[in-house]
């Protein structure tokens, strides 16, 4: 092999080492990258299931509204005192929503009216899996006129 020859050989060999590092770089930014779009998908993933959430807690304080202001019973009664709500029915289907209701008498021109005081507590998934999310609303109100 001639001098030249062996010369050739060399320098060729010399841009795989930068070819390499540059496959490795873009290989790592691209690798972040993805991890940084997914981090932001689940951020709004989450962001939506929590607006779910305190839209089903929301669902549960006007049930047991709805349930104390008809009632036929003088003065009003909460509906009970601890029920759960399974919601099965567009978005916020899979929400579990336990109502507690609290109802104080009092006399009001002449009559007996109630002061109600409702919280609901709205949960889906379960309780450290990632999915999981949790809102409660606490909402009072008066039968009176």
């Amino acid at each position: 092999m001639t001098r030249s020859a062996a010369s050739r050989l060399r320098v060729g060999g010399f841009a795989l080492v930068p070819a390499l590092f540059l496959l490795v770089v873009l290989g790592a930014l691209g690798l972040i990258a993805i991890r940084v779009g997914t981090g932001q998908q689940q951020a709004v993933t989450m962001g939506l299931m929590q607006a779910r959430a305190l839209a089903a807690a929301n669902a549960g304080i006007e049930w047991a509204a709805y349930l104390a202001t008809t009632s036929t019973a003088s003065p009003p009664v909460c509906p009970a005192a601890s029920t759960t709500l399974s919601l099965t029915e567009g978005a916020l289907a899979g929400f579990s929503v336990l109502v507690t209701c609290s109802a104080t008498s009092f006399s009001n021109n002449g009559g007996t009216a109630s002061s109600f005081v409702i919280q609901a507590t709205a949960t889906y998934g379960t309780y450290g899996q990632p999915g999981y999310v949790k809102r409660v609303v606490t909402g009072s109100f008066s039968s009176a006129t």
